[in-house]
């Protein structure tokens, strides 16, 4: 039977129960994504990633480790990693400077997570200083759509370098809009022309760069009724076709105000899958579903198997391939190894 496991989930504390493990183990869960309740410090990190992988090798172990203030560990030696503003500012000042520091940020996430067992980051941000936006604002790097594919291509190089691959997000952006879609359904009421034009442009500018696109929980009602993440116009006519991008494709979280709704309908956890499966995601983003009983996420593991076995949903390959494709290819040092590296003591005294 053909392999396709797309879920990405959490789990509730510092470390696996039996039922972390059960889902986990499911052919249907490809990886897991970690919060700041996860974690104690490095040496509890690092034992709880070395259970997901004694568990299965190939789970993805993922996190929002962006800098600034979307940066899930910060104590017990991880480095306070500024807001990517920060570097659009330095650019500003020097361009080339600006792209050094860009490059020794990504190196320094990436390695500081790598060490500890962590293998992906949903990192850089390609979404526009537009200026309204509260849930973007300093994460973003520039309101300038060139700026900020040169200083994110500088920080992808940087997770490179430390074996880690990345994810542009929020495609096509979510910079224009105010609304926060955590909390409410954002509409950005641009043409296509205008989008393309700027918030979308880095993604067409690093399409053999990015690994990964994270999809935006935004409507573009003169694109589609949809949310992007719902979308097969932005994701296979747009993304894939016009802008040649060919990594994996995540869902924003799945459980945000944003992506309960589609055409004004509230959809189950499992429907909002198999949208977002069929529009052309690879990989579905569970986020914060395990705290009590966790039964979301068993409806919806139960659901897409359902779906399976009924003809509703069919796995891919391809799919599959491309998350794995997002696993590190090469061993990491360890903390203390990494502590006393040379090129990791040159990237922390570039830091802006």
């Amino acid at each position: 039977m053909m392999q396709h496991a797309p879920l990405i989930i959490d789990i509730a504390g510092t470390e696996l129960t039996d039922d972390d493990r059960r889902r986990l183990a499911h052919p249907l869960v490809g990886g897991m994504i970690l919060f700041g309740r996860n974690w104690q410090g490095r040496a509890q990190l690092t034992a709880l990633c070395a259970s997901v992988k004694r568990l299965r090798p190939d789970l993805l172990i993922c996190v929002d480790h962006e800098g600034g203030r979307v940066q899930r560990f910060r104590t017990d030696g991880f480095t306070h990693l500024p807001p990517m503003r920060a570097l659009g500012e330095l650019w500003m000042h020097d361009a080339m400077r600006a792209q050094d520091a860009a490059t020794a940020c990504g190196y320094v996430l990436a390695a500081e997570l790598r060490a500890c067992g962590v293998d992906f980051s949903f990192t850089p941000v390609l979404d526009l200083d537009w200026g309204p936006s509260g849930v973007i604002g300093d994460r973003a790097f520039h309101a300038d759509a060139r700026v900020v594919a040169m200083l994110a291509k500088s920080v992808m190089h940087g997770l490179l370098r430390a074996g880690m691959g990345n994810c542009g997000k929020h495609f096509p952006g979510h910079g224009f809009v105010a609304a926060d879609s955590h909390t409410d359904l954002p509409r950005d009421r641009r043409s296509l022309k205008a989008i393309l034009a700027d918030d979308a442009a880095p993604y067409g500018w690093l399409s053999a760069t990015l690994d990964a696109v994270m999809a935006a929980h935004v409507v573009y009602p003169k694109v589609d009724a949809r949310p992007a993440g719902y979308s097969a116009r932005w994701l296979q006519a747009v993304l894939r076709q016009r802008l040649g991008f060919a990594g994996a494709i995540f869902t924003d979280d799945l459980s945000m105000e944003a992506a309960r709704h589609i055409e004004g309908r509230t959809v189950t956890p499992t429907e909002a899958v198999l949208a977002a499966l069929h529009a052309g995601c690879d990989l579905a983003l569970l986020c914060n579903q395990s705290l009590g009983a966790g039964s979301v996420l068993d409806d919806a593991i139960d659901g897409l198997a359902e779906a399976q076995i009924k003809g509703a949903w069919a796995p891919s390959g391809a799919s599959d391939a491309r998350r794995r494709a997002l696993l590190p290819r090469q061993a990491a040092a360890d903390w203390s190894t990494l502590m006393r590296a040379t090129d990791y003591l040159h990237a922390l005294a570039l830091l802006p």
